[in-house]
């Protein structure tokens, strides 16, 4: 299986705290700082449960690109796209299971789609973060990668990644893009509406539900749920539910978003 991914290649630095932080003072935490974004997670999960895998994205030509940009390669993932600008960083803070992020996404969203080559398309399914839909020239390149896509005949997979931000112009852009397979949380997937795509419901320690089939999530331990939604989106295009769901678990059970 050939994938390719559209999105966010950026420094993720996750924190775990064991207790609240002290407003004005110091807290003890245990850090993780590798490469993330979630179009770069899903490439290389998909990567690690035996497909092949590209990135196309802008990323930066700074130190923090450098090191994001091998890490990804080390992975085995093929990376295409214009090089420049600052490398976006995301502070994960993981706590109690849950985690909180503050984004800061860089060059990633300046990606034009004049500078996309036809031939990283080629491949059996597109998927593109829903964190590209946000604002333009990313959303507008994120509608043509969908196009030539499917004049490949590739199927085109999307994640909505957030509720809050999901307003018109989210969505007209999702229906441009069109996607034949929509991941979201049952709250992203009220306030998306009606869609004709098929939809993977994200219900976290519940599993996940594809249509009327309900699918339990697999008992572990929950560690850092950072990343997780992105193991579930590269197992299920990669190999349907139980594979997906498979890899949220094992992704749930260490610190980082990568496999």
């Amino acid at each position: 299986m050939r994938l390719v991914t559209l999105g966010d290649l950026l420094l993720d630095v996750i924190v775990r705290l064991d207790a609240p932080l002290v407003p004005g003072d110091d807290q003890s935490a245990i850090t993780r700082t590798g490469a993330g974004g979630q179009a770069a997670n899903v490439a290389a999960w998909a990567v690690a449960l035996g497909a092949e895998a590209r990135y196309v994205g802008r990323r930066g030509d700074d130190t923090a690109g450098e090191l994001v940009a091998r890490e990804l390669l080390g992975r085995g993932v093929e990376l295409a796209g214009p090089v420049g600008g600052r490398t976006g960083v995301v502070v994960s803070l993981a706590s109690a299971g849950d985690r909180t992020m503050a984004s800061d996404r860089g060059a990633a969203v300046e990606l034009s789609g004049h500078e996309l080559d036809p031939a990283w398309f080629d491949a059996d399914v597109l998927h593109i973060s829903g964190y590209s839909l946000l604002r333009d020239p990313l959303a507008s390149t994120a509608v043509r990668a969908a196009e030539l896509a499917r004049e490949r005949g590739a199927r085109v997979s999307l994640d909505v990644s957030t509720w809050t931000l999901v307003d018109d112009a989210f969505r007209e852009r999702l229906s441009a893009v069109a996607p034949d397979l929509l991941f979201a949380t049952e709250r992203e997937h009220e306030v998306i509406g009606t869609t004709s795509a098929t939809c993977v419901i994200k219900r976290g320690a519940k599993g996940i539900r594809v249509g009327e089939v309900a699918h339990p999530a697999l008992p572990g331990e929950i560690v850092d749920t950072t990343g997780a939604g992105d193991a579930l989106a590269a197992g299920y295009l990669v190999g349907g539910a139980p594979l997906g769901l498979a890899a949220a678990a094992r992704c749930c059970a260490r610190l980082g978003s990568m496999p």
